[in-house]
């Protein structure tokens, strides 16, 4: 008898049901629709919902329904066509700055199959359609930042050693010291000959005060490259934050950044998200200073900066920064419980916090403030033209005085509302820009080109699966038609899996589910040639079916093995499309053993074993 424990037909049963389960959900297709989400200072409410209706049904847009979801707008459409033309309208009637209408797919999935994790597999850039973007990064920025960095440390060492100095100026190559004596100028010399050896000194002729200072070129570069990695950093937790499946970040050349994001249709949040560079840097109240007459004058002291808090009244603050937010750990938004308005809380990492600890430990009721920097890039247009500018804020949010000493944990107040607040925290806690970013290149794929690629990608695999699946019924007769009912649980089995996980599905993902089903092919033509073997070596046909599977398992699971391998190279080494095709041939190559070793024989072992005697295999 060619037997089959009942546990293993137990097991066999219970997989293909689950599978069918979670296959399931990809039946399903999304329906287009359009997202409208509020921007600061706007909601969404029935009144938008009355507005947004009014505005399609006068442009004479079809839709099937309009639906609040949380604080989001949710609006679906018969088409593609209807949400294109929908999209366009309702930017023209909203505007960008008020609201955010991107492009999305609901849903269609029943509520039983998403209770237990059913969903489709998630598309990629190519077949969702998303955005493309081409991002140059500020160079002059970082180097001003990189000067500013310089100039900073400049007077924390003047201060630091008691050397009397005038100013601190930064030239085009560098900076002017410029001292108060002879004297200090030779012991400003020495001291930042030790304590910076990063700049280039020398003594200006024809002066006894001044000490001109350049950069080294290695640490220019060094910074750049620096500027460009933190960069690419930052951008990836934003998008883990916003919850974009599989995107692409990588550097391009020495100065740009490709980001692609599937299934983001919504260009303008996408930028503002991604381009924002905002952070919070704690700087002690320049307290002797008369802040109006300095706004007045103009004349600021070498030492301070001055800003303007919301409310438009100047505040005059020490150059030294306390903390930043490239320090920071940690930031979560809630409400102040003695204010009750929106704030952040914060946490520093250990320099930061020591800091922190420091300047509070000898400066209990002084002033500190915060000052909030944003730079926000914005998409507008133009009489008709898409326009890039971008919107930089610099404002105090918060003046108060240290009543206590605290150090890594505090609470930032001031912000004017929680969506801000929610905001400022996401960007925080995602890390800030190191410098700002400029979009130099957008692409917008639509959902109907990813349509297209669907198709043409579907019509592939059916092709080369009918192809197969006629070839080896026609060569193997009986054991060729088993061999399609095992590839068909094979891509049952991968669907669901592929599903399940939330793997993300491109045009090579479709390839390495079509190289699967090919392998699959080659381990069942391994079983029906060694049991063709069997029988002409004079074994009785119960027999040859046993040795069949036997001998061919290891031959099988060598030749497996090694595609393993090379798959979990590319997974692991390789990036965007090619981690896509790994992913979906490594979950075939389990999938394929299975079916191609345990499925099969399963049901040739229901088929011959119902017969008394067996004269003969179909093969």
């Amino acid at each position: 008898m060619f037997e089959f424990p009942k546990w293993k037909l137990g097991l066999v049963i219970a997989l293909v049901v689950l599978a069918f389960i979670y296959a399931l959900p990809n039946a399903f297709p999304g329906q287009p629709a359009v997202q409208i989400s509020a921007n600061r200072g706007e909601v969404v409410n029935d009144l938008l919902k009355g507005r947004v209706e009014g505005t399609l049904k006068g442009k004479k847009i079809a839709f099937d329904s309009a639906e609040l979801e949380a604080d989001k707008l949710m609006v679906r459409f018969p088409d593609n066509d209807a949400q294109l033309a929908a999209h366009t309208a309702l930017v023209e009637e909203l505007g960008i700055e008020k609201f955010t209408v991107a492009l999305d797919t609901a849903s269609t999935v029943p509520g039983w199959l998403s209770a237990i994790r059913g969903n489709p597999m998630v598309l990629g850039l190519d077949l969702r359609g998303g955005v493309h973007f081409l991002m140059q990064v500020d160079q002059q920025a970082a180097r001003d930042k990189l000067d500013e960095g310089y100039i900073e440390g400049l007077y924390v060492m003047l201060r630091g050693e008691k050397i009397a100095y005038r100013g601190v100026t930064r030239t085009k190559d560098g900076f002017v010291v410029e001292l108060s004596t002879q004297e200090d100028r030779e012991r400003a010399f020495t001291e930042l000959t030790e304590q910076m050896p990063d700049l280039v000194l020398t003594r200006r002729a024809g002066s006894e005060t001044v000490i001109e200072a350049v950069i080294r070129p290695e640490k220019v570069a060094e910074a750049q490259r620096a500027t460009i990695e933190q960069n690419i950093t930052t951008l990836r937790n934003r998008i883990n934050e916003l919850g974009v499946a599989e995107p692409i970040i990588q550097q391009q050349g020495a100065t740009r950044i490709v980001v692609q994001l599937p299934g983001v249709q919504d260009a303008t949040k996408a930028i503002e998200i991604l381009g924002a560079t905002a952070t919070l840097e704690y700087r002690a109240v320049n307290e002797s200073a008369n802040a109006v007459e300095i706004a007045q004058t103009g004349r600021v002291p070498p030492d301070s900066l001055l800003f303007y808090d919301r409310q438009g009244q100047p505040v005059v603050v020490k150059r030294e920064i306390i903390a930043t937010g490239d320090q920071l750990t940690g930031a979560t938004s809630g409400m102040d419980p003695e204010s009750g308005t929106p704030s952040v809380s914060v946490t520093l990492d250990a320099a930061g916090g020591r800091r922190m600890l420091d300047f509070t430990t000898e400066n209990v009721g002084r002033l500190m403030a915060v000052v909030f920097i944003e730079r926000v890039p914005e998409l507008k247009i133009v009489d008709g033209k898409e326009v890039r500018t971008s919107r930089e804020t610099k404002e105090v949010i918060s003046v108060a005085s240290i009543r206590g000493v605290f150090g890594p944990q505090f609470q930032t107040t001031g912000l004017d509302s929680r969506e801000e607040a929610n905001q400022l925290a996401l960007l925080l806690r995602a890390g800030s820009l190191a410098v700002p970013v400029d979009i130099i290149e957008q692409r917008v794929i639509g959902p109907s080109l990813g349509a297209e690629n669907i198709r043409r990608g579907l019509e592939a695999m059916l092709i080369g699966t009918v192809l197969i699946a006629l070839f080896v019924m026609v060569y193997y007769r009986l054991v060729g038609v088993v061999t399609v009912i095992g590839l068909s649980v094979n891509l049952l089995l991968l669907v669901a899996i592929l599903s399940f996980l939330g793997a993300t599905l491109t045009m090579p993902g479709i390839a390495g589910i079509v190289l699967t089903i090919g392998m699959a092919v080659d381990a069942n033509v391994l079983i029906a040639e060694r049991i063709r073997e069997e029988v002409r070596a004079g074994n009785t046909p119960m027999a040859a079916l046993r040795a069949g599977y036997e001998k061919a398992w290891g031959t099988i699971l060598d030749a497996n093995l090694t595609t393993m391998f090379a798959a979990l190279a590319m997974f692991a080494f390789g990036s965007g499309p090619v981690r896509g095709f790994a992913v979906t041939l490594l979950a075939g190559l389990i999938t394929s053993m299975f079916s191609a070793v345990v499925v099969t024989q399963l049901i040739m072992a229901m088929i011959y074993n119902r017969k008394r005697k067996v004269a003969a295999i179909s093969v």
